[in-house]
C-alpha cells in the first residue's frame, strides 16, 4: 500500500468526520456523518471473511490473471467482483479494493446520508455536494497539482486509480495512473487495472482510452504517462493546491 498518504487531505468533505481503520491488510480512511468506526470494522470483517474463505475453497480466484467462471452458491460481494472482472477482462481480484470499499460504504448508509471510502486509491462516494480528487502519480506534472472533479450525483459511485509505477498492486503495465469512474466502485477498480495494463508508453493512453469506453458502466476516464494525459466522460480537470 502506499507509505505517502497525503492525498487523503486533497478530498476531505466539509461536515463529514474522517477516520481510519484497519484490518489485516485492509487499510480505509471513511467520512460520514459521525465516527462509524466499530461498525466499519464489523463490515470489513465480514467482507475479509467472505473473501478468505471462498479463495479456500476456489484458490483459482485469488491467483487468476483472467476472467473466471460463474460461481455457484456464492456471497454478494465475490460475485460482484466476478461479474466485474468479467467486463474488464481481467481477473477477480483485480477488483478486490473497489469490492471492499463499496461493501463496507453500502453497509454504512443505513446510519450516515453521506459516506466517502478510500482503500488505496479506491474511492467510494455517496455526497450531496461536487467533489474534487487530487490526482498522485509521483514523478509526472499532474501530481497533487490537479484534481478530477464531478459534479453532485444523486446515486453513489466509485472513482478508482491504478498505477504501474506507484503502490503494492500488482500491474503489467507502466502508467502512473489510470482512474476510472463508475457507478460501481467494484467495476472501476477493475477497469483501472486493466487501462493501466495497456500503457508502456504515451502513445498507448488513447488505445486504453477507447478499451474503457467500450465496457459498459464505464462513465469517465484519466489516463497518465509522465507529461502524458488522457481525459474522457462525466468528469473534468481542475487545478488543486496542495495542503
Amino acid at each position: 500500500m502506499f507509505k505517502n498518504r497525503t492525498y487523503r487531505r486533497q478530498h476531505k468533505k466539509k461536515g463529514l468526520v474522517s477516520f481510519d481503520i484497519t484490518v489485516k491488510e485492509t487499510n480505509l480512511n471513511i467520512q460520514a456523518g459521525t465516527d462509524l468506526t466499530d461498525k466499519a470494522i464489523k463490515s470489513v470483517l465480514t467482507c475479509r471473511n467472505f473473501i478468505e474463505t471462498y479463495i479456500k475453497i476456489n484458490p483459482q480466484f485469488a491467483t487468476s490473471l483472467v476472467p473466471i467462471n460463474e460461481p455457484g452458491p456464492a456471497p454478494q460481494i465475490i460475485r460482484d467482483m466476478i461479474k466485474a472482472a468479467k467486463l474488464a477482462n481481467v481477473g477477480p481480484m483485480a477488483a478486490v479494493a473497489g469490492a471492499v470499499a463499496q461493501h463496507a460504504a453500502k453497509s454504512l448508509l443505513e446510519y450516515t446520508r453521506e459516506v466517502v471510502v478510500e482503500n488505496g486509491g479506491d474511492i467510494f462516494v455517496k455526497s450531496d455536494s461536487e467533489t474534487i480528487f487530487s490526482i498522485y502519480a509521483e514523478n509526472t506534472p499532474f501530481s497533487m497539482t490537479t484534481g478530477i472533479k464531478v459534479e453532485k450525483r444523486d446515486e453513489p459511485y466509485g472513482m478508482c486509480t491504478s498505477s504501474g509505477t506507484l503502490g503494492h498492486s500488482k500491474s503489467f503495465g507502466k502508467a502512473d495512473a489510470a482512474t476510472v469512474l463508475s457507478d460501481s466502485c467494484i467495476l472501476a477498480d477493475a477497469t483501472a487495472t486493466r487501462l493501466c495494463n495497456m500503457v508502456q508508453k504515451a502513445g498507448d493512453i488513447k488505445k486504453a482510452i477507447d478499451a474503457g469506453i467500450a465496457i459498459p458502466g464505464i462513465q469517465g476516464i484519466v489516463i497518465i504517462k509522465g507529461k502524458n494525459i488522457g481525459l474522457w466522460g462525466d468528469l473534468k480537470l481542475v487545478k488543486v493546491s496542495a495542503q
